[in-house]
């Protein structure tokens, strides 16, 4: 018997002859379907209306998935840059480029992470101090004067230069 589909692609279900609803089972196409929507950051309600489920049956079906919520990201950014390395690896000239891509925008984040780290570290260290925020903020415009005035003589040595 040929299964029948809605308008989305998903199997529209016989009905059993019984009464009620039939218990909804997690397939493996809805376990990747849900993997996929957390790693892009939406979440449980949505989900599980775009499954045609309500929130705790979804709840009790995905729970396994549901525990790498936090690591989904990055489990898809690893599987993008193993697929890409692949690719590369057998030749690929278009796979080295997005390979190169994907490297350049995670490096960008490890310095974003790496920064904020220090400024995280700079501002446990102001308040340490126990000053208060007027103080606080005093000092963090000087330090923002400071800079500007290292970058504006930084650019008079190279104007003097040429």
């Amino acid at each position: 018997m040929a299964e029948v589909f809605d308008l989305f692609g998903n199997p529209v279900e016989a009905g059993t002859g019984k009464p009620g609803r039939p218990r909804k089972e997690a397939t493996p196409e809805d376990r990747n379907k849900v993997k996929l929507l957390l790693a892009v950051g939406w979440n449980n309600e949505r989900i599980a209306s775009v499954l045609h489920m309500s929130l705790p049956t979804f709840r009790r079906n995905f729970f396994q998935e549901l525990k790498f919520r936090d690591v989904a990201r990055d489990m898809l950014d690893a599987r993008r840059i193993e697929l890409a390395m692949k690719a590369a690896g057998s030749g690929n000239v278009g796979a080295m480029r997005q390979l190169d891509r994907l490297l350049d925008r995670f490096d960008q984040m490890e310095a974003e992470r790496t920064y904020a780290r220090s400024r995280k570290d700079e501002d446990k260290d102001l308040t340490k101090e126990k000053v208060g925020k007027k103080v606080l903020d005093d000092k963090m415009a000087l330090d923002a004067d400071a800079a500007l005035m290292e970058e504006l003589e930084l650019e008079t040595r190279q104007n003097v230069r040429h």
